[in-house]
């Protein structure tokens, strides 16, 4: 985990690196997050974080440093956005760039983790206490505001006699402007967590 951890340092410092010379104003434009007093107030799986100027530390909700997977994560997404706005058309993780390479991995983590976790009761308890926008996808399905500017969707299939039941993470068609393929997986996994989390009580 240490390893791991130490191999997000240079991608984080050429993140930053990326980032700096470019204003709040023109950042918070580019990437749909808030300008708040010098800083940047990005909301990520329903919290906020904080990223300070000119350090471009990032700051979790409780106010101490964000884990390098965040980190990572949160400022690639920065570096990468363009203003551009979502579609409103849902792709499958197969259909992202090197998406059909890594589609096994990513379902086993998510929608099969989903099925094994929770019931249809249990997954929709925990959509709409994450948030979620019901939608007309499957026996249920939730749109979830992961980033400001990347939607995914969760759908559910309640399966029958013949078929279990399913569950799938979609994404906006623009996701990929704004994540590699392996960050957006990452989105999945930690929203996952975030529903499994939920649907207790």
């Amino acid at each position: 985990m240490e390893e791991w951890r130490k191999s997000l340092w240079p991608k984080i410092e050429g993140a930053r690196a990326a980032l700096r010379g470019i204003s709040v104003e023109e950042l918070a434009r580019r990437s749909g997050v808030r300008a708040v007093g010098g800083r940047l107030e990005l909301e990520f799986l329903g919290a906020t974080y904080t990223l300070t100027f000119p350090e471009l530390t990032l700051l979790g909700p409780e106010g101490k440093p964000a884990s390098e997977e965040e980190e990572a994560l949160l400022l690639d997404y920065l570096v990468n956005a363009d203003g551009t706005r979502p579609t409103g058309r849902w792709v499958g993780f197969r259909e992202l760039p090197h998406g059909n390479f890594y589609f096994r991995a990513f379902q086993g983590y998510t929608g099969d983790e989903l099925v094994r976790r929770l019931d249809a009761e249990g997954f929709r308890r925990a959509a709409e206490r994450a948030g979620g926008k019901p939608i007309p996808l499957g026996d249920l399905g939730y749109e979830f505001r992961t980033l400001p500017l990347i939607p995914v969707a969760v759908v559910w299939w309640k399966g029958d006699e013949e078929f279990p039941p399913k569950a799938s993470f979609l994404f906006d068609a623009s996701s990929d402007r704004f994540l590699p393929t392996e960050g957006l997986a990452i989105v999945g996994r930690l929203l996952c967590r975030k529903l499994v989390k939920l649907a207790g009580g």
